[in-house]
C-alpha cells in the first residue's frame, strides 16, 4: 500500500462489509489485550480500515466494546435458539435425548467462536465495567433461560418430569452439562469431543436424579405383580 492511501480504499468493501471487519476485529483485540489495553488504531489496523472508519461506524472505544458484545450476543442467542428447537418435546429415551441435546449445546452455544469470545469478556471485564453487560444480561441469558424453561415446563406437564419451576430447572440444566468443561475454558482450553460428551451425560444424569418424574409406589407394585 503507498503512503498516504487509506486502508479503505483497497479492496473496495461495502459499508456493512465494513463494519463487520471492524465488530470482528475489535471482538479479537478486546479478548486478546483486554479492555484497558485495546485501542482504536490496533482494532482498526486489524480490521484493514482507517482510525476515522472506526469512530464513523461507533464514535469510542467504549461504543464499540458495546457493539461487540451486542453482536455476540445476537449471533450466540441465533446459535442457540436454532438448537433450543431441536429440544426433545417427545422424548423416546429421555436421559438419551436430553444428552444429545446438551452436547448440540455445548457444541453450537458454548464451544464456538462466538460463544468462547464472550465468554471471555465477561470473565475479563464483567466486573470492572458491570454497565456495559447491562443490555447483555437481559438479552442473553434472560432469554435463553426462559425458552429453556418452556421446554422443560412441556416436559412436567407430559409427566416425564417433576418440576415445581422451570425457570430454576432451566438454569440448573445448563449449568450442569457444562460443569465439567469450566476448568478448560478457564485456561482458554478448548474441550474435547469425549469431555463434551461426559460433561453433557454427567450434567444430564444430575439433572434427573433431581426432577425425573418418580414412579409412585402402586406403579411399582404394580409392575412386580405382573413380572
Amino acid at each position: 500500500m503507498k503512503p498516504g492511501v487509506s486502508p479503505d480504499t483497497f479492496p473496495p468493501r461495502s459499508h456493512e462489509a465494513k463494519r463487520v471487519s471492524v465488530v470482528d476485529a475489535a471482538a479479537s483485540v478486546f479478548c486478546r489485550e483486554g479492555y484497558a489495553g485495546a485501542n482504536i488504531d490496533l482494532i482498526a489496523a486489524e480490521a484493514g480500515v482507517s482510525r476515522q472508519t472506526v469512530y464513523n461506524h461507533h464514535g469510542d472505544k467504549e461504543k464499540l466494546f458495546v457493539a461487540v458484545v451486542r453482536d455476540l450476543t445476537e449471533r450466540c442467542n441465533a446459535g442457540i435458539f436454532a438448537t433450543i428447537a431441536t429440544f426433545p418435546d417427545q422424548p423416546a429415551d429421555l436421559e438419551a435425548d436430553l444428552v444429545a441435546f446438551a452436547v448440540r449445546m455445548n457444541r453450537n452455544c458454548i464451544c464456538n467462536r462466538d460463544g468462547r469470545f464472550l465468554r471471555k469478556l465477561i470473565q475479563a471485564e464483567g466486573e470492572r465495567y458491570p454497565e456495559l453487560f447491562a443490555e447483555w444480561r437481559e438479552q442473553g441469558p434472560g432469554r435463553t433461560w426462559s425458552a429453556l424453561a418452556a421446554r422443560f415446563a412441556r416436559l412436567a406437564f407430559a409427566g416425564h418430569l417433576s418440576i415445581g419451576d422451570p425457570d430454576v430447572a432451566a438454569r440448573q440444566f445448563l449449568a450442569l452439562v457444562n460443569a465439567e468443561l469450566q476448568i478448560t475454558f478457564m485456561l482458554g482450553g478448548a474441550p474435547t469431543e469425549e469431555e463434551v460428551l461426559r460433561s453433557a451425560t454427567n450434567g444430564v444424569r444430575t439433572f434427573l436424579s433431581a426432577f425425573a418424574k418418580k414412579k409412585s409406589p402402586a406403579g411399582k407394585q404394580a409392575m412386580l405383580v405382573h413380572a
